[in-house]
This record gives structure tokens, sequence and C-alpha cells, in this order.
């Protein structure tokens, strides 16, 4: 089962185009910042995907937004294989540039985020994995040096694992901007 929690570009697009045929005047808004790139978060969680309370979606979108990318959409998906896969080709099929998973990287039955993963990559990064653990432990957290989670490319998106807490997603995404600009950059062909 796979929930959307946030929407993405077709309701706001169908919603502007109802304000443009009531509205007498029309304005273009011009943005300064540099988008880093489109991203998509996918939330790993029984309960949220069965219409829990989802309070990691909307602070990976958030920290996202922070950090320049445009957030197409945070999708809720059940602690299975194959559900996490198939969100995460979704995301790869579509274009976005990043996809971070949020949850399923421990050590219980259940937590099969990176075999899921790993399926999709053509590619590890585990410098990646490596510094997005180790950022964690100089922080103070004895879980990040737990996560199995893993990092690569598929296609050209990048894709990412983060433990399912607050603070691992915090911390995670403070060590994750300049990586992800990063690959995200030489991936484009804008980085030499």
């Amino acid at each position: 089962m796979m929930r959307v929690l946030q929407g993405g570009w077709t309701p706001l697009l169908d919603t502007a185009a109802e304000v443009i045929r009531t509205s007498a005047t029309v304005s273009t808004m011009e943005i300064d910042a540099p988008v880093a790139g489109r991203a998509l978060v996918v939330v790993v969680d029984d309960r949220t995907a069965h219409g829990g309370v989802d309070s990691l979606g909307p602070l990976v979108t958030e920290l996202l937004t922070e950090a320049g990318f445009l957030v197409d959409a945070s999708v809720s998906v059940q602690a299975d294989e194959v559900e996490i896969r198939n969100a995460l080709n979704t995301a790869v099929i579509g274009g976005v540039d990043l996809v971070i998973s949020v949850g399923g990287t421990g050590m219980s039955p259940r937590d099969v985020t990176p075999e899921a993963t790993s399926q999709v990559l053509d590619r590890e990064l585990t410098g990646i994995s490596e510094a997005l653990r180790a950022s964690g432990r100089v922080a103070g957290s004895l879980d990040a040096g737990l996560s199995r989670g893993v990092a690569g490319i598929s296609g050209s998106t990048l894709v990412v694992n983060l433990p399912g807490t607050r603070a691992a997603v915090r911390d995670g995404m403070a060590t994750l901007g300049p990586l992800a600009s990063k690959v995200i950059g030489e991936l484009s062909g804008l980085v030499e």
C-alpha cells in the first residue's frame, strides 16, 4: 500500500489555471535562488502507510526545501521490499534528481530498505553511506553506527537511505547536502 502524503505539481497547476481563468490580473514571480534539483521523499513506516501521522516526511521536505530542492512529493510505504523498490523506481522513472528514503535501515526483520534500495541501484556510493554513519556517531548517536542504509546512483538519480528518527534525519541532511549537490552536478554535467 502506497500513500502520497504531499501532492506533486498537478493539483498546483490545476489551481493556478483556475485562478488565471477567474482573475483579471496575472503577474509572474521570479525566483532568484538557484534550484538544487527535484527531490522525492519515501517514508518507510507501516503505521504511516496505513494513515498514521507522518512526522518525518514533512521534516525531510522542509530540510530539502531549505537546501534549494523542489520536492515533488512525500510518499509513505509499508516496510515491504516490493513496495519500497516500486516507490524508488517510480521516482527514478519520474526523473527526480534525489530520492531520500527514511526508515527501515535497522536490524529488525522488517528493516528491508537497504535490500530494496540495492536492487534499484546501478552503482553504490559507499562514501556517502559512510559519511552519514560517521557524522551521526560524531553527533553522539549510537544508532547511527548501526544503520545499514545505502546510497548510490540509479540512472541519473541519487538515492539515499536515512534512519527513521528526527535526529538522524537532521544530522543526515546536514551531511548529505554538499555531497548531493556535487553528485547531482556531476550527473547533470554541470560540474567537471
